[in-house]
């Protein structure tokens, strides 16, 4: 039994050491940076994220369906009051904004660890240097909110 407590103890105290929550500053999550190609919604999706630089970092997204751009997205993520925010705004194929001129999509910093930032709707997973997972809570029709994976590779 006393083995069994020592052994839970270490386990337990590793494991707490391996998803240590980060401090919230772009450098402890870098590792986004960079050009990443999937599939989701039935098509082709490419995410473009830049390094981190002036208190912020950037991507475009792209989801294209039979050879046709579907629509495009501007997201940031920036540095604001000791913490992180991811924010973003929709277009059309046509550059047409889907969100009004000043609103934007909004998501929270929740969390960060070594391989994870964790918004408020939206997870990033850094499954190796190479790939990620991406899940972005999406409300549906009736207002039921589902998990979408993006699945992405360098």
């Amino acid at each position: 039994m006393k083995y069994l407590i020592i052994f839970l103890l270490t386990f337990t105290t590793s494991h707490a050491q391996l998803t240590k929550p980060l401090e919230p500053k772009l450098e402890n999550i870098k590792w986004i940076a960079g050009t990443w190609h999937g599939e989701a919604f039935g098509g082709i999706t490419e995410e473009i994220w830049s390094e981190p630089s002036g208190g912020s970092m950037m991507a475009t997204f792209k989801l294209i369906n039979d050879g046709k751009v579907v629509f495009y997205e501007i997201e940031v993520i920036r540095e604001v009051e000791n913490s992180l925010i991811l924010q973003l705004k929709h277009f059309g194929p046509d550059l047409k904004g889907w969100e009004t001129k000043d609103e934007t999509v909004d998501f929270p910093l929740k969390e960060i660890t070594e391989n994870k930032v964790i918004f408020e709707g939206m997870t990033f997973e850094k499954i190796s240097s190479n790939e990620m997972n991406i899940y972005v809570d999406i409300k549906n029709e009736d207002g039921i909110a589902e998990t979408v994976k993006f699945n992405y590779k360098k």
